[in-house]
């Protein structure tokens, strides 16, 4: 099963921002989300013409009804 749990490095280390249990010697895999936050920066004026438009005004509308 995979869980994907919060972590900042700190000093080099990386530390939990919750408590799990994790058996000694589990092997983890690591994503650092810099580049990740890159991207989502870059694509918000792009994400943001999708979503806040107003052609969709018109379904925001009929969930009033």
């Amino acid at each position: 099963m995979l869980n994907t749990i919060r972590a900042v490095v700190r000093e080099g280390r990386i530390e939990l921002l919750e408590e799990v249990e994790i058996p000694e010697g589990t092997e983890v895999l690591v994503t650092p989300l810099v580049e990740a936050e890159f991207w989502l920066k870059v694509s918000e004026s792009s994400i943001n013409s999708i979503w806040d438009n107003s052609e969709d005004d018109v379904y925001a509308e009929l969930l009033k009804e």
